[in-house]
């Protein structure tokens, strides 16, 4: 499990400067090394001075002493044991210093500069040292050795913590750029998240609202007609016994259609894999917006895919609606030719739905129904009179639930249609819908 740059920075909870206990820690043993080196050297140091050996010690443990704020002035620190490479001591200082100087994030050419001083200042002093150790014959090798003998401890103790800095600090600036990475990517993820989520609810609506709109169109359509019926067949059950039989075969025949249709809208609601499973036996590994996406896609391919009415039923439509005592005109304009399945069913569900509003709000008013095939599109109108003031059916009381008019400019602007309704002048009520063609 990777750490991400948030995570890394709440993990920060170190004294003053520093980011963690552990490398406060550090840092005071590593002072603590370097002020007991440099108070062991600074008694040479006295001795060839000529000055106390309290203030040579007093003076290696303060200058040794520096390194405890080398994570914070890394340069200081560096200064620090150039200057005091002269009275050969801080050497540990120095190494160290050097490394967290090239590993800091300070520009190249100051941590290029620094080092090349730290070399010089080793190389000279060196130079010095040796030969004076071979002056006093502690050492019998040819004048040759003295500047290999400098430049190789100069070189031995400025480039290997020098390197190393600056492959910490590429590694940790790399490091860095990951975790960085790496936040970018997990709120890029949580934002797709949420998304996929905003999405599978916006199908999930759709569909309900899609499937809401065909049992409306489906149920609503028979029902009225079905209760247009019942009243007429209770006003002729003793009067006329045959046209109570003939209206009782129709409520049958298109109850049947109803349950029939509802069967196939329930279909849709159960389609998916075969059959509906228990929620113990449903995968907890699959997200819920994956789900509600499948499902939506799933039952919207089923509505588009399955036998929906077309515009050749429309003239049994305007039948079903004659024989329950509306006077209905059909006429067609233009070569009837067959249209995408989508705009077939929208068109029969617009004259399907104007009708319905006609018997629930205008029984026994003369309707016109309108259809235009035109180049690029399909034209439908309908338009019924004034009702009369006694309506034959006026004792069925249907109920009106507000949503025909709503569901039916909800399919035409679908399509990029345009759909529009509202009374005529005359006193009646016409509905309009214009629906391209491809």
């Amino acid at each position: 499990m990777t750490t991400t740059g948030e995570d890394h920075a709440a993990a920060r909870g170190g004294p003053w400067w520093w980011e963690r206990w552990r490398s406060a820690a550090l840092d005071v043993g590593l002072a603590v090394a370097s002020a007991a080196e440099c108070a062991f050297e600074g008694i040479r140091f006295a001795r060839d001075a000529g000055i106390p050996l309290a203030a040579g010690i007093v003076f290696g443990v303060l200058a040794g002493s520096a390194l405890l704020v080398r994570r914070q002035w890394p340069i200081a620190v560096v200064l620090v044991s150039i200057a005091i490479t002269p009275a050969q001591m801080g050497y540990l200082m120095g190494i160290v210093g050097l490394y967290t100087l090239a590993a800091s994030e300070l520009p190249r050419r100051i941590i290029g500069s620094l080092a090349g001083m730290s070399l010089v200042g080793m190389l000279i002093v060196m130079f010095v040292r040796v030969q004076q150790d071979m002056a006093h014959g502690e050492w019998q090798i040819g004048d040759w050795f003295v500047p290999f003998a400098a430049i190789t401890i100069a070189i031995g103790m400025t480039a290997p913590p020098l390197l190393l800095g600056l492959y910490v600090g590429a590694r940790r600036r790399l490091m860095e750029s990951l975790r960085e990475r790496a936040d970018s990517l997990e709120r890029e993820l949580q934002l797709l998240a949420e998304r996929a989520e905003e999405r599978a609810e916006w199908a999930r609506g759709e569909e309900r609202t899609r499937i809401a709109r065909e049992m409306h169109d489906v149920v609503a359509h028979r029902v009225s007609l079905m209760v247009v019926h019942a009243a007429a067949l209770q006003a002729v059950a003793r009067k006329d016994p045959e046209k109570a039989v003939k209206n009782a075969a129709l409520v049958g025949d298109m109850g049947r259609q109803a349950l029939t249709e509802l069967r196939e809208m329930l279909g849709v609601l159960r389609s998916g894999d075969g059959g509906v499973r228990r929620p113990s036996e449903r995968s907890a590994a699959v997200p819920l917006a994956a789900v509600g996406v499948a499902a939506a896609v799933a039952a919207s391919k089923a509505v588009d895919e399955g036998d929906g009415p077309c515009l050749s039923e429309l003239d049994e439509l305007i039948g079903q609606s004659a024989a329950a005592g509306m006077v209905v005109d059909l006429s067609v304009e233009g070569e009837t030719r067959v249209y995408a399945a989508q705009i077939e069913q929208t068109a029969y569900r617009v004259v399907q739905e104007a009708l319905t509003n006609v018997h629930k709000h205008a029984a026994g008013a003369k309707t016109h129904v309108r259809v235009a095939h035109r180049v690029s599109e399909i034209a439908m109108q309908v338009e019924n009179e004034p009702p009369p003031e006694v309506a034959s059916a006026s004792s069925a009381r249907l109920p009106s639930g507000g949503n025909g008019l709503v569901g039916m400019k909800e399919r035409v602007t679908g399509l990029g249609g345009v759909f529009v309704s509202g009374p005529t002048d005359a006193g009646g009520f016409r509905v309009s819908a214009v629906i391209p063609a491809a």
